[in-house]
C-alpha cells in the first residue's frame, strides 16, 4: 500500500502528477486552496483513494495544522512508502528586486520555500518514527540555477528549495534511514503560470518575449508530459538518488 501527499491539485502539473499516481495505484491526498472534482472520478476508476483538503499554503499556522491531520492519518496506516509531493508554488512579485513589496516577498518564500520545507521535515521526522520509506519531491525550476531580471524571488526561492533538498538528503544519508529527498526541475509547460509570464511587462521582466515565443513556437510541454516522468521517477524508488536535482529536459 502506497499513499501520496501532493500539493498544487487543483490545475496543471499538481493536477496531473495526482491523476498519474493514482494511475499507477497509488492513494492520494491533495491539497489546495480549490478542489478538483476530477481527481475523485480517477480514484474510483482505478480503485484508490482520493481525499482533498482545502488549504493556503500562505498560512504558516493553517499548513502545520492541515499537515499534521494528514500525517498522522497516512502514517497510522503503516504504509509501504508515503510520497509527499511540493508542487505549489507562486510566481509574484514579477518586479525589479528594489521595487518588490515585503508583504509580497514574505508571501512569496512562504509558499515556494518555508511550506515545502517544513512539510517536508513533519514528514521526514513521522517516518523515522515508523521507520517507513519516505521520498519527498519539491517541484524546483531553472531559474534556481541563474539569476532573471525581475525574478528575484523566484530564482531565490527556488535555489532555497534546491540546497534544502541537498542537505535534507546528506542528512538522511548519515542516518542511514529509509527516506530520500529530492528535487525535479520540470521546464517550460503549458500552464497558467506560463500565461501569467508572458502577460508580464517587459520592463518588469527583461525576458518575457522569449517566453511568449515558446508558446507560439509551440514548445511549451503539457503537464501529463512533464507529470509522467516525475511519476516514472518515484515508482522506480529503488534507483531515486538521494538529493539529486531531477531535470525533466534530461529525459526527452
Amino acid at each position: 500500500m502506497r499513499h501520496a501527499v501532493v500539493t498544487g491539485v487543483s490545475k496543471g502539473l499538481g493536477e496531473s502528477i495526482a491523476k498519474l499516481l493514482m494511475e499507477s495505484g497509488i492513494h492520494v491526498a491533495g491539497v489546495s486552496r480549490g478542489s478538483n472534482d476530477k481527481l475523485a472520478t480517477v480514484a474510483a476508476e482505478n480503485n484508490v483513494n482520493y481525499d482533498h483538503y482545502s488549504c493556503d499554503l500562505g498560512d504558516l499556522e493553517t499548513t502545520e495544522k492541515t499537515f499534521s491531520e494528514i500525517a498522522n492519518d497516512l502514517f497510522s496506516k503503516e504504509p509501504e512508502t508515503v510520497y509527499l509531493i511540493n508542487n505549489a508554488a507562486v510566481l509574484d512579485p514579477v518586479d525589479k528586486s528594489m521595487d518588490t513589496k515585503s508583504t509580497e516577498i514574505a508571501h512569496h518564500m512562504q509558499v515556494n520555500t518555508i511550506a515545502p520545507m517544513i512539510l517536508t521535515n513533519m514528514f521526514l521526522r513521522k517516518a523515522a518514527d515508523k521507520d517507513i520509506r519516505f521520498i519527498g519531491t519539491t517541484i524546483s525550476s531553472g531559474a534556481a540555477e541563474r539569476p532573471m531580471y525581475g525574478w528575484s524571488a523566484y530564482c531565490s526561492s527556488k535555489a532555497g528549495i534546491n540546497i534544502f533538498t541537498q542537505t535534507a538528503a546528506l542528512e538522511q544519508e548519515e542516518l542511514n534511514t529509509q527516506s530520500k529527498v529530492i528535487a525535479f526541475s520540470p521546464g517550460v509547460m503549458d500552464t497558467e503560470m506560463q500565461e501569467r509570464i508572458r502577460a508580464s511587462d517587459e520592463d518588469a521582466f527583461r525576458d518575457v518575449e522569449q517566453f511568449r515565443s515558446l508558446k507560439e513556437e509551440n514548445k511549451l510541454k503539457s503537464t501529463d508530459t512533464i507529470g509522467e516522468i516525475l511519476v516514472d521517477i518515484l515508482t522506480d524508488e529503488t534507483s531515486i538518488e538521494n538529493g539529486r536535482i531531477y531535470r525533466a529536459s534530461d529525459y526527452f
